[in-house]
């Protein structure tokens, strides 16, 4: 299945409400430091708005509550590849997204095979201090090569007009998170995204 290029990323339910009725097919919902059972409750109410409009949800980190919702994408980070039961999730028939910064973190992802690879961040990013400058449209060129047929995901301070830019580096999806969320007319946004990854 072919993956929509425009990748949004959302801390809550509430973001996704937003954003689907609006045409986004595919999103990442990503949510630190919750309790369990909130946590359980948003990931459940996401994967309802999604299936409610036709949209893919990826749900991050969180392998165990996406295989007891039924979900359909999981997402790892490269710490949490430490952890998680790989095993089982194909077991459950999930797909997997992974992130990658560096050739050996490249390497790991490609060994499992995964249903698409992200790279970042492409440009500066706000949303968390990384030790990762930016990696830069070179390196998106690079990674195009080494992944082969896996689709690339091209993250960190993207935006619609960089997007494009991605894209030509060989970047298959962008993803964005503070561009839409800081946004002061997020829905707007939303629809400027769009056009540009129709």
């Amino acid at each position: 299945m072919k993956l929509p290029r425009f990748y949004p990323i959302f801390d809550s339910a509430a973001w996704l409400r937003r954003a689907l009725p609006l045409g986004v097919k595919l999103v990442q919902i990503r949510i630190k430091d919750q309790p369990a059972a909130r946590l359980l409750g948003e990931l459940a109410l996401a994967q309802e708005l999604c299936r409610e409009h036709g949209a893919t949800l990826v749900v991050n980190d969180h392998w165990q509550a996406a295989i007891e919702l039924g979900c359909d994408f999981i997402h790892l980070g490269q710490e949490d590849l430490d952890t998680a039961d790989i095993a089982a999730i194909r077991r459950a028939g999930m797909r997997l997204g992974i992130s990658t910064h560096d050739h050996a973190e490249l390497d790991r992802a490609l060994a499992l095979a995964p249903d698409y690879v992200a790279l970042g961040p492409v440009w500066p990013t706000i949303l968390k201090k990384m030790k990762w400058e930016q990696q830069g449209l070179d390196r998106v060129r690079e990674w195009r090569k080494l992944v082969g047929a896996t689709p690339l995901v091209a993250i960190g301070g993207v935006t619609p007009e960089r997007a494009r830019e991605a894209f030509a580096a060989g970047a298959d999806l962008a993803s964005a998170v503070t561009d839409i969320t800081l946004n002061p007319d997020p829905e707007a946004r939303i629809r400027e995204w769009l056009k540009v990854t129709a």
